[in-house]
């Protein structure tokens, strides 16, 4: 456990249990992997929520752009700058829905599919930290948040 939650732990006068522990270790092996996020978005000139943005849409599944923000737990209002500047790149866009013209849907393009592709590979690659653990750990971090993943749904 990091001295950052030893200090927040004793500050509660409270002993965290297992889960608590591995929330914590969690959040902050998140928050130091933040810059990776940052400069892997970067590479691809853009900011992190467009980034964001374009790998939660999926390539072949147009969505609204209420579900978009819903997603990114943002306004919709937000939303229409993130996919004003998303689609000027032609990376994506607005299609009017076919039950109800009001609705906007979203839909990414072929280079945008291209571009995300790309995108994901780069975001995909373990930070160092992970990497260097052995197979066997690897598998096992794996498979512990993909059934805590599971259990979220």
């Amino acid at each position: 456990m990091s001295q950052a939650t030893r200090r927040e732990t004793s500050q509660t006068n409270e002993v965290p249990g297992p889960a608590a522990e591995a929330w914590a270790v969690l959040l902050e092996f998140l928050r130091r992997q933040r810059s990776r996020y940052v400069e892997a978005a970067a590479e691809f000139d853009l900011s992190p929520v467009q980034a964001s943005t374009l790998t939660r849409l999926e390539p072949e599944t147009p969505i609204a752009m209420s579900t978009l923000a819903g997603a990114l737990s943002c306004d919709a209002s937000n939303v229409t700058g993130i996919v004003d500047r998303l689609e000027a790149r032609g990376l994506i866009e607005r299609k009017s829905a076919d039950q109800d013209r009001r609705v906007k849907m979203l839909a990414v393009t072929p280079k945008g599919a291209r571009l995300r592709r790309r995108l994901l590979a780069r975001l995909h690659e373990p930070p160092e930290s992970i990497a260097a653990l052995s197979r066997t750990d690897q598998r096992a971090l794996r498979d512990i948040l993909t059934r805590a993943l599971e259990r979220n749904s």
